[in-house]
């Protein structure tokens, strides 16, 4: 998960270890692609308004590297409008999240993710 809002973070990341995940959290985008680098992701879970590198480069420099280009990407966003939509597929989100997201709605999508 990368998110700058740490309470946000911590909490979501709390409740999904709860449910038996395995989570590793980052604080801004460029520690978020490092820490992939070593935990390999399957599944993230990525802020799009990061201070610094936003979700948009982040998602484009995931997708650009091989080492976690494979990982299932999530836009945890505030970001709602269709342009914000459209931006997030174009930079290599495969699902949008308007926040603040139901955690159903969060296991839902951490549960049926295609896994490669």
């Amino acid at each position: 998960m990368i998110e700058d809002n740490r309470d946000s973070a911590d909490s979501l990341s709390d409740a999904l270890a709860l449910g038996g995940h395995d989570v590793a959290v980052a604080y801004d985008g460029p520690s978020g692609i490092a820490l992939a680098r070593e935990f390999r992701p399957e599944i993230v879970l990525c802020d799009i308004g990061l201070p610094g590198m936003d979700g948009y480069e982040v998602a484009r420099a995931f997708r650009a590297d091989e080492m976690v280009g494979y990982a299932y990407m999530v836009a945890l966003t505030g970001y709602a409008m269709p342009e914000d939509i459209e931006r997030s597929v174009v930079a290599g989100f495969d699902e949008h999240v308007t926040k603040p997201p139901a955690f159903e709605r969060i296991t839902r999508i951490v549960a049926e993710a295609p896994i490669q």
